[in-house]
C-alpha cells in the first residue's frame, strides 16, 4: 500500500511539474505575442526571430545608379532573389508577386515589387530592365558585383550556387525561392514560400502595413 502511494504521490509531482513547465512555456509564447506588434499578423517562423533575417546591402539599380538597402526600402517591399536566365521558378515567381502587388494597389496599398539577381554576370543592369518591364512597370531590378550580391544573399539567408562548368553561357543557378516582406524602419517581417497566391500574400502583407502603424 505504502508503494502505492509513494508511485502515486511521484506520478502526481510530475504532473505538476509538467504542468508548470507548459504553463509558464504558454506564458511565455503568449507574452512574445503580446509584445510583437505583427504577432497577429505571422504565419511562418524564423529561427532566430525576424530580426536574423535582412541588413544593408549595396547593390546597382537597373538604370546604373548604385543604391543601398535605405534607398530601396522606402516603402513596403516585396523582395525577391533570382535571375533572369531561369527557366522557370523565377518568371513565375516574379508574376505571382506582380499579381499580389496590382491586387494591393486595387485595395489602396503601395508595395514595391523588387528582384535582387544572384547571377550579377550575365544580369547586367540593362538585362535586369528587359526583365521587370516585362513583368510590372514598377518592378525594381537590383544587380552588382559577386561580392555585394554575396553580401545581399548572406544578410537575407539566401541560398544559391551557379552551375557553371568552364565558358557554358547556358549554366543554370540553384537557389532558394522565398519572397521576402521588408517594411521601411522595421526591415523584415515576413517571408512567403512558393505555395502561396497572390491573394494570400496580398492579404497577409496588408495585415503587417497595417500593424506597423
Amino acid at each position: 500500500m505504502t508503494r502505492t502511494y509513494a508511485l502515486a504521490s511521484a506520478a502526481l509531482i510530475g504532473v505538476l511539474v509538467i504542468g508548470a513547465a507548459v504553463a509558464v512555456y504558454l506564458g511565455q509564447v503568449r507574452q512574445t505575442a503580446s509584445t510583437d506588434p505583427f504577432g497577429q499578423c505571422r504565419a511562418s517562423v524564423v529561427a532566430g526571430g525576424a530580426g536574423a533575417i535582412g541588413g544593408p546591402f549595396t547593390l546597382v539599380t537597373e538604370t546604373g545608379e548604385t543604391v543601398t538597402d535605405a534607398d530601396v526600402i522606402t516603402q513596403p517591399t516585396l523582395l525577391y532573389f533570382g535571375y533572369t536566365f531561369c527557366p522557370d521558378v523565377c518568371p513565375l515567381d516574379a508574376v505571382r508577386n506582380a499579381e499580389a502587388v496590382d491586387i494591393l494597389e486595387a485595395d489602396g496599398y503601395d508595395v514595391l515589387p523588387a528582384m535582387i539577381s544572384v547571377d550579377p554576370d550575365r544580369d547586367t543592369p540593362e538585362v535586369m530592365a528587359a526583365f521587370t518591364d516585362n513583368v510590372h512597370p514598377r518592378m525594381l531590378g537590383l544587380t552588382g558585383t559577386p561580392e555585394q550580391t554575396d553580401a545581399a544573399a548572406r544578410a537575407y539567408r539566401v541560398f544559391y550556387r551557379l552551375n557553371r562548368e568552364g565558358d557554358d553561357p547556358y549554366y543554370l543557378v540553384d537557389h532558394s525561392a522565398f519572397t521576402y516582406l521588408v517594411l521601411p524602419g522595421h526591415g523584415f517581417v515576413e517571408f512567403f514560400n512558393r505555395e502561396a497566391t497572390p491573394q494570400e500574400m496580398a492579404t497577409r502583407t496588408e495585415c503587417f502595413v497595417d500593424a506597423s502603424g
